[in-house]
């Protein structure tokens, strides 16, 4: 159960969710700009919808590695037009913002916005949780290590799994005590953020140290360097990779998935959900 902003309860009617990338920065590490103008990140959206996607996720700041911080300002900028106008054309679309600002995600959540997907754990802008207590929205907490500027420098840890595990463990007690509910919120552990490719296979492979949690999980797979580290492939030839770890991955226990091809997506799931075996169907699981 993921309760959302209005105290709705998302609940997706497949035994899977999928969350569509709508990136309005003229530098994200797909799309390349393609979306960045209004016009375009709105049809992306409405297109994102079409296909079924259960949450619209608009980001107008890239978090890629290496990226320099945009202004609260700016983001708005590119982000508050495309909003009221997706909420315009679509009433009913659930919509997320990828955002670490406040200001952000307070002026998002007054043009209706559900859900605040943040990469920072609220540690970029500590009003942020001022923001998640008023509003009350679902919650993306992202584990994270360092700014995206430089989360990619040698990232260390002594074991990335107990240490994702505490993170996950420390700042959901932060949040409740300040206000926001548990069932508010979802757990993704930043596969890219602040972490290598052992470090991010290290986690994938084991999914029930977070699912040990009770709490929805978001994965964010999508076209990442992942793909490219294990399997030399440019960005532009990541979309069967995507699918297939998605795949896998929603077979281990990840509900949620955060992808730029919501159609391919859908379709991978349905089918992993068909031939998924009946004894597990029996035992519950």
């Amino acid at each position: 159960m993921w309760r959302i902003s209005g105290g709705r309860i998302l609940a997706p009617s497949a035994p899977f969710g999928v969350m569509g990338i709508v990136n309005l920065t003229p530098d994200s590490f797909h799309d390349g700009g393609r979306y960045a103008s209004a016009g375009s990140g709105l049809a992306q959206a409405l297109r994102l919808y079409g296909d079924g996607a259960d949450i619209v996720d608009f980001g107008a700041e890239t978090t890629k590695p290496g990226a320099e911080a945009l202004s609260p300002e700016e983001e708005q900028t590119r982000l508050l037009p495309v909003l009221r106008a997706a909420r315009e054309a679509a009433p009913d679309m659930v919509v997320s913002v990828d955002t670490y600002h406040a200001g952000t995600a307070a002026a998002a959540l007054d043009f209706g916005a559900a859900v605040i997907n943040d990469v920072s754990a609220c540690s970029f802008d500590p009003g942020l949780t001022d923001v998640l207590v008023q509003y009350k929205p679902g919650y993306v907490l992202t584990h994270h290590r360092g700014r995206p500027k430089t989360m990619q420098d040698e990232p260390r840890y002594d074991d990335v799994r107990r240490e994702v595990a505490f993170f996950f463990e420390r700042e959901m007690a932060r949040l409740v005590r300040a206000g926001l509910p548990e069932d508010s919120i979802a757990l993704d552990p930043g596969v890219g953020f602040g972490k290598t490719c052992a470090h991010n296979v290290d986690l994938l492979t084991h999914p029930e140290d977070w699912l040990s949690f009770g709490r929805p999980v978001l994965l964010g797979i999508s076209m990442k360097s992942l793909f490219g580290d294990l399997l030399g492939l440019p960005v532009t030839d990541r979309g069967l990779a995507t699918q297939i770890a998605t795949a896998l991955l929603w077979s281990g226990g990840i509900f949620w998935h955060r992808v730029h091809d919501v159609a391919a997506t859908r379709q991978s799931l349905a089918l992993a959900a068909a031939l998924r075996p009946k004894q597990c169907e029996r035992a519950g699981v």
